[in-house]
């Protein structure tokens, strides 16, 4: 077994492509849920970020290899003192052989120091044990699925939600920083290459973003549940007719989003964890898988 730190190449970019898509078609096989759909865009998404990751962050991204092969891999990220773990995964036939806490380790020393700590947990008993032994405590979070019934979502409210772009930045790791702890800083750019589009919001009484992709809520952060009902209503507006609506990642503290998508006549059901170390849930705020 080797393990060693991925490099921003095209071919550890795949490898690692190749290994999360294996290790989460198998736990979803397991939990009896449909397979997960990998399109040619979100594939070169994926391998985009991993890159980024490699070149950010080098000493939190690790691969194991076998035999040659890869079949396991961390990515972790430090921003402004918050460490986060991008993926986790570790293929099937290489697990119970201590692989996957040799792996958390090294991502894990990349954050020493850091007194945050945030994963996105998936719905899979394993990690949940991990994570929950490496000191995070776990938030269960609620997925809301289903076609937007735009009649049904409340009016504008009188505040004004503009679309968004690179100039932003500023605006956005403000934001960050009240929100989280810590700005996204240069996943910005990669946020805004991979989404159909940014909703901003800026007025007296404060500020939030919405990143919005196809149906898929990806990110979003203001510092009032007001402005984050508003944000997320713009963005279901948005959403295509006949594409359904994907809201993610939603701990019971944010109370706001429930309310919006209950009323956009979402389904809502229980999905995985937010694991959190040395923070509370932060709120309003939906995390990105990614970057978190």
């Amino acid at each position: 077994m080797i393990l060693r730190p991925v490099r921003d190449s095209a071919s550890d970019a795949r490898a690692v492509t190749e290994v999360s898509r294996a290790a989460f078609t198998a736990m979803e096989e397991s939990l009896g849920a449909a397979p997960l759909a990998w399109t040619p865009a979100g594939v070169a998404v994926a391998e985009a970020r991993t890159r980024h990751l490699a070149v950010s962050d080098p000493g939190g991204c690790w691969l194991a290899e076998e035999g040659g092969q890869p079949v396991g891999v961390a990515l972790a990220l430090r921003r402004e003192g918050l460490w986060g773990l991008s993926l986790f995964c570790v293929l099937p036939s290489a697990q119970g052989k201590g692989l996957g806490r040799l792996l958390l380790d090294h991502a894990a020393a990349y954050g020493r120091g850091c007194l945050r700590g945030m994963v996105v947990a998936p719905p899979d008993p394993r990690a949940a044990r991990r994570y929950h032994a490496a000191g995070f405590r776990l938030h269960p979070t609620m997925e809301f699925r289903g076609q937007v019934d735009r009649p049904a979502l409340p009016d504008a409210d009188g505040i004004p939600v503009h679309l968004g772009d690179a100039s932003h930045r500023p605006l956005l790791d403000s934001v960050d920083r009240r929100v989280r702890g810590g700005a996204h800083a240069e996943d910005h750019p990669m946020l805004l290459r991979a989404c159909e589009e940014l909703l901003v919001v800026d007025t007296l009484a404060g500020s939030g973003y919405c990143y919005r992709e196809g149906g898929r809520i990806v990110l979003l952060a203001a510092t009032s549940r007001r402005l984050a009902a508003r944000l997320l209503t713009e963005a279901l507006i948005r959403v295509p007719t006949g594409v359904e609506a994907v809201v993610s990642h939603a701990t019971g503290e944010q109370e706001w989003a429930v309310d919006v998508c209950l009323a956009a006549g979402l389904s809502v059901g229980s999905r995985g964890y937010l694991a959190l170390r040395g923070m509370r849930p932060p709120a309003p705020y939906l995390p990105s898988d990614a970057y978190l």
